[in-house]
């Protein structure tokens, strides 16, 4: 299955794009149940939103978001 996911999943606030790939939360969530025609079409139209994306999310790898979130749990370690 053909999939533009590129790994850096998260959704801008204001267009509601994801700022790896260009889908919709409920795209990503429902990708799996769509057709392939369904998912072409969606990816044929990424480009353009992935244009309208005003901001770029730093790179965080996995191991950097769960020591972080982590650290939000526990106010710091301190």
């Amino acid at each position: 299955m053909k999939s533009p996911c590129i790994l850096v999943c998260s959704i801008d606030d204001v267009t509601g794009y994801c700022f790896g790939c260009g889908r919709t939360r409920e795209e990503v969530s429902e990708w799996t149940q769509y057709s392939d025609e369904e998912r072409e079409t969606i990816m044929a139209g990424l480009a353009a939103r992935l244009a309208t994306v005003k901001r770029k999310p730093r790179r965080e790898t996995r191991r950097r978001r769960m020591a972080r979130e982590r650290e939000q749990r526990t106010g710091g370690g301190e």
